[in-house]
């Protein structure tokens, strides 16, 4: 406000008396005097508009300092000083009230500070004018206000200089002599202003010293009281914010000083308005003593404090805080019941503001944790029915409500299920003005949700999910909102096995948003459902999916295997085969996704007709593309070659145990083309030859099973696999004895060279190509891979019907008597056994034509069992020697032959001298002889 110059009759008696005494000023007072009141004019002349010059106070501020340079003044001068700071001041006040009706920059406030502080100088040059009261209070004062200037512009160390120069300036004045109120109350504004200034440079001793030193300003006034009780307040106020424990116990010792003074000034006050003002100030205080009593985990004497508030008066006091500082109290001291309700209390007080409420439902929650989870949701739904609740709040007491993951989430889960489902909660998020309220909401009911599934706890998942959608609005906007919802209460049921209700949503979610994700989910459930057919139709719609991409049918692949559908596993990577294209960028490759085909196939015994197709494809893809492009180059390529010549290799052996031949010989050609890709640089011989080997036997082995005679182009494909297997260098150097690589039979070189010997035979034999039979036996004879048990098979098969070949036959069984005989340990059933197809080989193709050559057979029998002990030869086969041989003597008694027929009575009488057991046909044969001898024995 503006100051009068000579705002009293003795200032302008005095003025006019004191003029007389002195002498006039000098020439330089005049001067500076002169060139301050330009300056002054110059800001009384300013617009509110325009700023005031900083060269206008720079040269204010040099006028000053030179005038003081030059005191003493009369006091003629002193007054004209006096006159000019006045002046400026009222200047400055009407440039600042045009300026509060604007935005007023920090610059120009500094620049009117600045102005009022040189008018505080200028007052304080002049010193104690003559004729003018309380001049020492007057220019405290202007120091004192342009030191709170200084204060607000946070120009702290200006500040303290003002404040500093005001105390200096009332620090001569008697106190117990000032009696008027307006400076009783500059002296107290003085120490607090100070004490406000030490405390924002964080001085707070000085601070605390200050106010300590401005109880003895009081003068018993009601007014002094509350204001000096006020500031202890502020400062307290300040300490409780910063919650560290010494900041907690300043603000104690800061607030119980502000109540001590707050009673000692109710006891000076006179009038009720002053009463009823310093009541409620106590009352305050007391709050907040409660309050840090709180914040210092000291429970009982907030209940304490709290019990002096509400008995302190007739009415007591029902702030809102007091219910919210009792609860916590008994919270803190483990009195859940006591803290209940002070909460439901809480419901019934309609003046505590819906924030209060809220607070202190998360706070009762926070403390109580999962068993305080009902009474929070009642006590909520409670204030629902007292008064209107914002979206705000119910999103505020969810979220608190869920808390965390951990212990007893399940059960704070239900809570908050059964609060947001409550109809008068949901129709708090109803309109566009609760959008927001309504996405936050939906995000913690979903956010819940997903920490359940994650923690596989599909049944609070699936509700917290429900719940969720309650908050989705029923508009096109929020249609991919809703399907996603769909969706994830899909995956909640899938997981809990209810395959019905998952279906029911997955359907809803299509007709909202059809797209690959829905159409995935309905594969799932048909796959659990085990609906083979289903499914494995699902995968042709999912293909039909704007979204799709060849990724899901490797994921369909991954979840029909997990499921154990096998089949509609193949169907999946069967379909995913048709997007391979070169250049085009898939999941795997396709050798990998055959492999894995074929691994499925091959998990279950009956699949072998469809893996020997997948089979037939890789071979197929390989030859076409390259090995080194379709299996990959290095040490990848040749493992991916291998593992797919084994597999096959393995389904060889597996179905030739099976007796299923026809496979066998199949599966054993592919892995002798898998072996036999170049790869690397590498190609497994060993095994190609192996595999050729064994597929054309396969192929044998099925003609004798199916009884049915190989036709030509099976014949062809045997002819070719064989000789594909005599180019071969292993065969060519075979030796008896030396193991092949990777043999699952246990077979030998020497085992296989039969085989093949065996295998060739039989094929040129439906080619009727004698004399090559003949040649191979021969071959394999005379190499060190032959084993005359082998031989003796060969011999064997050649002396038997449909394709007897005598030449081999005869060949091959003496060259087997001949090893049998020539050995230390003769096999003597082997020899027996050779015999008998000998003579019958003989008898057969040769005759009557060759009796000699049969007879000569019986006869090395005979010499062979001479010497033998009983049994060593086999008796059953010596018993068919002996009566065979006698019983070729029938034939030659009927015709007269009696040379022929005494020659063969002969040698069956002699085999059966040797063989045990036929005494007695040898006691007849001799009879029969005798008798012969004496029939057609020539007279002598």
């Amino acid at each position: 406000m503006r100051i009068a110059e000579l705002s009293t009759p003795e200032l302008r008696r005095g003025h006019a008396d004191s003029q007389p005494q002195h002498q006039p000023p000098s020439q330089s007072h005049q001067l500076l005097i002169s060139q301050i009141e330009s300056s002054i004019k110059q800001i009384e002349n300013l617009s509110p508009e325009k700023l005031s010059p900083d060269t206008v106070s720079a040269d204010l501020r040099r006028f000053s300092t030179k005038l003081s340079q030059l005191a003493p003044f009369p006091n003629s001068l002193k007054l004209l000083i006096w006159k000019l700071s006045y002046r400026l001041w009222n200047a400055c006040v009407d440039l600042s009230n045009a300026a509060s009706l604007r935005s007023l920059s920090a610059s120009r406030a500094e620049d009117h500070a600045k102005l009022r502080h040189v008018a505080a100088d200028l007052l304080f040059i002049s010193g104690d004018v003559s004729g003018v009261p309380s001049p020492v209070i007057k220019s405290a004062s202007f120091y004192l206000k342009t030191g709170l200037i200084w204060h607000d512009l946070r120009s702290f160390d200006l500040a303290s200089s003002c404040f500093e120069r005001a105390t200096d300036i009332v620090s001569k004045i008697d106190i117990e002599k000032v009696s008027d109120c307006g400076e009783r109350k500059l002296l107290l504004d003085l120490s607090i202003a100070r004490s406000k200034t030490a405390w924002d440079v964080s001085d707070r001793n000085v601070a605390i010293a200050l106010l300590n030193r401005a109880k003895s300003l009081l003068f018993g006034s009601p007014d002094h009281h509350k204001a000096l009780a006020n500031q202890f307040l502020a400062f307290g106020k300040t300490a409780l914010a910063k919650s560290e424990i010494q900041d907690l116990n300043d603000a104690l010792k800061l607030m119980n000083e502000a109540l001590d003074l707050y009673e000692k000034g109710l006891r000076v006050a006179r009038t009720r308005e002053e009463i009823m003002e310093l009541k409620d100030l106590r009352s305050k205080t007391l709050r907040f003593i409660s309050a840090v009593h709180l914040q210092m985990n000291e429970f009982e004497s907030v209940i304490k404090c709290v019990r002096v508030l509400r008995e302190g008066c007739e009415s007591g006091d029902h702030h809102p805080s007091l219910s919210v500082l009792a609860m916590k109290g008994w919270l803190g001291l483990g009195k859940y019941a006591e803290a209940e309700k002070e909460l439901r209390g809480m419901v019934v007080n309609k003046g505590i503001p819906e924030g209060v409420f809220v607070s202190a439902v998360e706070a009762y929650f926070q403390a109580a944790g999962t068993a305080g989870a009902e009474t929070a949701k009642g006590v909520f739904l409670g204030l629902l029915g007292r008064c209107h609740v914002s979206a705000s709040s119910a999103v505020r007491v969810a979220h608190r409500v869920i808390g965390d993951a951990g212990e007893g989430s399940r059960i704070r889960a239900k809570v908050v299920a059964e609060l947001v489902s409550d109809e008068r909660v949901v129709a708090l998020f109803n309109g566009d003005a609760a959008a927001q309220q309504r996405t936050a909401m939906h995000s913690v009911l979903w956010n819940c949700g997903a920490e359940h599934f994650r923690s596989k706890d599909y049944e609070t998942s699936a509700e917290m999910f429900e719940k969720a959608m309650l908050y989705i609005p029923f508009d096109i906007e929020s249609r991919i909102l809703r399907a996603k919802g769909f969706r994830v209460l899909c995956l909640c049921h899938l997981g809990l096995s209810q395959l019905d209700q998952a279906h029911e949503y997955i359907n809803e979610a299509e007709k909202l948003e059809p797209n690959i994700a829905s159409a995935f989910l309905k594969f799932k459930i048909f796959l659990q459902k085990k609906d083979q057919n289903g499914a494995t139709n699902q995968i042709q719609a999912m293909a039909t999916c704007l979204d799709f991409t060849p990724n899901f049918l490797s994921l369909a692949a991954h979840e029909a295997v997990a499921c154990h559908v096998l089949a509609v596993a193949v169907a999946s990577l069967s379909s995913l085969l048709s997007f391979y294209t070169p250049g085009k960028s898939m999941p795997a490759t396709e050798v990998v996704v055959l492999r894995t085909l074929v691994t499925i196939l091959t998990q279950e015994p009956g699949n072998e007709d469809e893996a020997l197709k997948f089979l037939k494809r890789v071979h197929n893809r390989a030859s076409e593309l390259g090995p080194d492009s379709f299996f990959g180059t290095g040490e990848v390529g040749r493992r991916e070659r291998n593992w797919f010549a084994v597999t096959s290799w393995n389904l060889g052996t597996k179905t030739g145990k099976e007796k299923n031949y026809e496979l066998c010989g199949e599966f054993l050609r592919l892995a002798s083309e898998f072996y036999g890709l170049l790869v690397d640089g590498q190609v497994e011989e060993n095994m190609v030859y192996k595999s050729l080997i064994l597929s054309v036997s396969a192929i044998i082995a099925s003609e004798n099973q199916r009884k049915t005679t190989l036709n030509e182009s099976e014949v062809k494909q045997a002819q070719e696999l064989l000789d594909r297997a005599g180019k071969m260098q292993i065969l060519k150097t075979t030796s008896a004895g030396n193991q092949l690589i990777g043999d699952q039979f246990s077979t030998t070189e020497s085992d296989l060279f039969f085989i093949y010997t065996f295998c060739a035979y039989e094929i040129h034999g439906r080619l009727n190509d004698l004399s090559s039979q003949l040649k191979l036996v021969k071959n394999f004879a005379t190499s060190k891979a032959c084993n005359h048990k082998n031989l003796l098979q060969i011999g064997i098969s050649a002396s038997q019907p449909p394709r007897t070949n005598p030449e081999v036959a005869v060949f091959a069984l003496n060259e087997c008597l001949s090893s049998f005989l020539s050995s230390s340990t003769a096999d003597y059933q082997s020899v027996a056994l050779i015999v008998r197809k000998l003579i019958g080989v003989t008898s057969i193709h040769k005759g009557d034509a060759d009796d000699d050559a049969v007879y000569g057979m019986y006869k090395q029998a005979y010499r062979v069992m001479v010497g033998l002990k009983d049994g060593e030869y086999p008796t059953e086969e010596g018993k068919w020697l002996a009566m065979t041989a006698w019983n070729r003597a029938s034939l030659p008694v009927r015709l007269g032959q009696i040379d022929v027929a005494r020659k063969w009575m002969d040698v069956g009488l002699q085999l059966a001298k040797h063989v045990h057991g036929m005494e007695t046909y040898r006691a007849c044969m001799e009879d029969f002889i005798n008798g012969f001898e004496k029939r057609f024995s020539a007279p002598s």
